[in-house]
C-alpha cells in the first residue's frame, strides 16, 4: 500500500524549498523502498533548486544518503529488508557498451526507479539524481542501494553517496595518486577536502591546498594538506613550483568549476603530470589555452564524474577504512539538522560557513 511521508520539495526555480507530503508507492520489479536515516546537504541540490540541472520541477531534493531497506520488489536479490545501505546514483546496467567492455564505473545507462513518487495531489516529482532523500522514505532502483557495515554512523556513511566520494575518487581513481606523489587541490570545500583526504590515503608526500578563504585552508589541514596557499594573496602557480623544486605537482585537482582555477591547475603541474577536473562548471563557461602548451606539457587532462567510482567496490572499502580510523569522514560533518532546516542550510553553504550540513531523520 502506498505510504505518506514528509519530504523537501523545490517547486519553482529559485524559490525557497518547502516540506510537503509525499506519496511513496510500493516497490515494483527491481525497486526498493529505503527508510532514510541521514542525508547530506550537497551543492547539487542547490543547483536543482536554482534550475541549474534542468527545469523538470517540482524536484524531490536530497541524494547523499544512508538508510535501511524497508521493502523490495520482485527480482531483487542483492539487498533485502533490514540491510543498511548507502544510496548511489550509479546503479550500473551491466549491458551498455561501457559495462560490456569491463568499465562499469563509466556506465552510460544507470538505473533509477521506474515508478514515480508524487505530491499528495498526484503531481509527479523528479527525484534529485534519481534518489530524492530529504524524505522519511524514498523509492529507488535496487541497484542504487549499496550494502555496507551497519555499525557505521548514518550521518557520515551517507556522505559517500556523492560529494565525499567525488573528491576521494578524483584523487584515488581518476588522478591515480600514488606513493610519494605531489598533489595540489584547488578549492577546499567538501569535494576539495575529500580530494585532499584521498591523496593522503593514496600516500602522497606533498599535498598543497589552494583557496581564497583562510578558514577553508584551515579545514584542509585537518584532512592532510601539508601546505596551504591563499590565492588572493599570492600566485598559486609560482608558489606551487617553489614548493616542488621548480617542477610543479604530479597531480593537480580542480574542485571549484572555475576556468581561472583550472588554468592555474594546468600550469601548476609537472611535465607529463595530470590535471583532474571534479568541480562542476556552468554551461556558459569557456576556457582558452595555448595549443602548444597542451602538446608540449604532455600528461593527461581528465574529468572526474562521481570520482570514477564503482559503488559496489568502493563504498564498503571506504567504510572499512572509516571504521579502522583511517578515513576522516567525521570531519566533514559541520552540523546535523532536521528536515525543516534545509533552506537555512543552503544559505550557510552559499556563505561558505559549513562543509556539510546533514539532515538526520
Amino acid at each position: 500500500m502506498p505510504q505518506e511521508v514528509r519530504g523537501v520539495v523545490a517547486k519553482a526555480k529559485g524559490q525557497p524549498v518547502t516540506v510537503e507530503t509525499i506519496i511513496i508507492p510500493d516497490p515494483g520489479p527491481g525497486e526498493a523502498v529505503v527508510a532514510i536515516q541521514a542525508c547530506g546537504v550537497c551543492h547539487t541540490d542547490l543547483h536543482y533548486r536554482e534550475g541549474g540541472i534542468n527545469d523538470e520541477f517540482p524536484f524531490l531534493l536530497g541524494h547523499e544518503a544512508a538508510g535501511v531497506v524497508e521493502s523490495v520488489g520482485e527480482g531483487v536479490n542483492d539487498v533485502a529488508p533490514g540491510d543498511f545501505v548507502i544510496l548511489n546514483w550509479r546503479a550500473v546496467c551491466g549491458s551498455c557498451r561501457s559495462c560490456l567492455r569491463g568499465r562499469p564505473h563509466l556506465c552510460f545507462d544507470t538505473h533509477n526507479a521506474t515508478q514515480k513518487m508524487t505530491l499528495a495531489d498526484g503531481t509527479e516529482l523528479s527525484p534529485a539524481l534519481g534518489i530524492g532523500a530529504f524524505c522519511d522514505k524514498t523509492l529507488v532502483a535496487a541497484g542504487q542501494c549499496t550494502k555496507v557495515d551497519a555499525t557505521a554512523k548514518p550521518e557520515v556513511a551517507g556522505l559517500l553517496g556523492c560529494g565525499v566520494m567525488a573528491g576521494l575518487g578524483a584523487a584515488m581513481n581518476t588522478g591515480e595518486v600514488g606513493r610519494g606523489d605531489s598533489v595540489a587541490v584547488f578549492g577546499c570545500g567538501g569535494v576539495g577536502d575529500a580530494a585532499i583526504e584521498g591523496a593522503r590515503l593514496a600516500g602522497a608526500a606533498t599535498i598543497i591546498a589552494v583557496d581564497l578563504d583562510d578558514k577553508k585552508l584551515e579545514w584542509a589541514k585537518n584532512f592532510g594538506a601539508t601546505h596551504t596557499i591563499n590565492a588572493s594573496e599570492q600566485d598559486p602557480v609560482e608558489k606551487i613550483r617553489e614548493l616542488t623544486g621548480g617542477n610543479g605537482v604530479d597531480v593537480a585537482i580542480e574542485a571549484v568549476g572555475s576556468p581561472k582555477a583550472y588554468e592555474q591547475a594546468f600550469y601548476s603541474r609537472d611535465l607529463a603530470g595530470t590535471v583532474v577536473l571534479v568541480g562542476v562548471p556552468n554551461p556558459e563557461m569557456t576556457i582558452e589555452l595555448p595549443f602548444i602548451e597542451l602538446f608540449g606539457r604532455g600528461g593527461s587532462l581528465k574529468s572526474s564524474w562521481y570520482g570514477d567510482c564503482l559503488p559496489s567496490r568502493d563504498f564498503p572499502m571506504l567504510i572499512d577504512l572509516y571504521k579502522q580510523g583511517r578515513l576522516n569522514l567525521e570531519g566533514f560533518v559541520s552540523e546535523t539538522i532536521s528536515i525543516d532546516a534545509v533552506e537555512e542550510a543552503f544559505h550557510k553553504m552559499e556563505k561558505g560557513e559549513v562543509l556539510r550540513s546533514v539532515v538526520v531523520i
